[in-house]
């Protein structure tokens, strides 16, 4: 397949169905990586493990998640998108079923590290295939649309896991061996329903084609761009935080907070369920604006106080608020800001590579939060100092992006 094949004209309605198909997408993309935290204690009794080596584990996925990131995007450039895509969610639909077949914790780790190369196909490509898709002045709504299925996933997987293994006394392996099925059907309708190159009504009186050389941009080039390296530290930072929430959250509220059963699924999924709306909000206020800097100035501190509050409060309603407010200013709300700001700011038919990019470096933090936040747990007795820190890192993305970034007008 060749990734300068002619593009095609689409419908004024075809952006719709982009959006539908990637944040369904996204919800099977995190459903597939978050029943395994509400399950994480009774994975490690099953193996013996400690809450390190269990970090391990999900810092193992995002490794692979991570590296796989940008050598997908360059591929993804030049054979093309929706294929690299489909290979990606085929090769997660089968390393999650063979997840809940691993008889060892090193066999479990192996297959989830597979699961996380298959994931690291679908960031930059799927945001490229979306921003070229998405009319412009729609185009930060969009992303939050496709986003917010990263909320769904998270509060399906966790229920899911949660009302099977730790309600019903269903084997850990089953929440597995469910998610992987839709993941190969997805797969499918990814391949026949998505068109590699397109031209939207408002460009039909635009020239449209990518010149071969636009392709050989290289990666020093891109994280020398002072607005793009400001925007991957400042994605770091806030995905390091909301993966010491995703991953040890659950734990947190078994262990340090009195919940059990089901409730620690629900409490848990307040925080997907609140990031809906605040990136919605958040993301129309952008499109109208153009300023991704007041945004961030908002809500990056926000999300700061929030995380810290989770750690800090022991009152149950106060925990349930403050879990509601960095659902809406945290990472779900503020990624559709910061991924538009990266594509005004990228270059010129390379997309796809620099969507990748700033996905390996924020994602980076993802390998890192849960194994530092388990080793910390083991060592100091308290997931609590995990949340510290993620709050230390935040405040130093923030400074970092306020000296660097500037507001960009959009690229025409």
């Amino acid at each position: 397949m060749d990734s300068s094949k002619q593009a095609v004209k689409v419908s004024n309605n075809y952006w719709i169905k982009v959006v539908a198909l990637f944040f369904v997408g996204w919800i099977l993309m995190y459903a597939t990586r978050t029943i395994f935290n509400p399950i994480m204690g009774i994975i490690g009794e099953n193996f013996g493990l400690s809450n390190t080596q269990l970090g391990l584990a999900n810092s193992i996925f995002f490794l692979t998640y991570a590296i796989a990131q940008v050598p997908f995007g360059v591929i993804g450039d030049k054979i093309g998108r929706k294929l690299v895509i489909t290979i990606g969610f085929v090769i997660m639909g089968v390393m999650t079923y063979f997840s809940g077949l691993a008889t060892t914790f090193v066999m479990f780790l192996l297959i989830r590290a597979m699961a996380g190369i298959g994931q690291g196909a679908y960031y930059g490509p799927q945001y490229a295939l979306s921003t070229e898709s998405i009319p412009k002045n729609k185009l930060t709504l969009g992303t939050a649309i496709i986003n917010s299925g990263m909320a769904f996933g998270t509060s399906g997987g966790y229920l899911l896991s949660s009302k099977l293994v730790l309600e019903n006394g269903e084997h850990w392996s089953k929440p597995f061996f469910i998610m992987a099925i839709p993941t190969i059907i997805v797969a499918i309708l990814f391949y026949t329903l998505l068109k590699e190159k397109v031209i939207r009504p408002e460009d039909e009186a635009k020239v449209v084609e990518v010149n071969a050389t636009e392709n050989k941009v290289s990666f020093k080039s891109i994280i020398s761009n002072k607005n793009l390296l400001a925007a991957f530290i400042l994605c770091f930072t806030s995905i390091y935080a909301n993966f010491v929430i995703i991953t040890w959250l659950p734990s947190f509220l078994i262990a340090e907070r009195g919940f059990a059963g089901t409730s620690v699924g629900f409490i848990s999924s307040l925080v997907p369920w609140a990031s809906i709306p605040g990136a919605l909000i958040f993301a129309r206020f952008a499109d109208k604006s153009g300023s991704t800097k007041k945004l961030v100035y908002l809500l990056v501190p926000l999300a700061i106080l929030s995380v810290f509050s989770i750690a800090f409060v022991t009152n149950r309603m106060l925990l349930i608020a403050v879990l509601i407010l960095y659902g809406l200013t945290g990472k779900l709300a503020l990624d559709p800001i910061v991924v538009a700001y990266v594509t005004k700011n990228a270059p010129k038919g390379s997309l796809s590579t620099t969507l990748s990019a700033y996905n390996f470096i924020g994602m980076s933090g993802s390998i890192l939060a849960p194994y530092i936040t388990g080793f910390l747990a083991d060592t100091v007795g308290s997931m609590k100092i995990g949340f510290y820190l993620a709050c230390i890192l935040q405040v130093l993305g923030l400074l970092v992006f306020a000296v660097l970034a500037k507001d960009t007008k959009e690229k025409v």
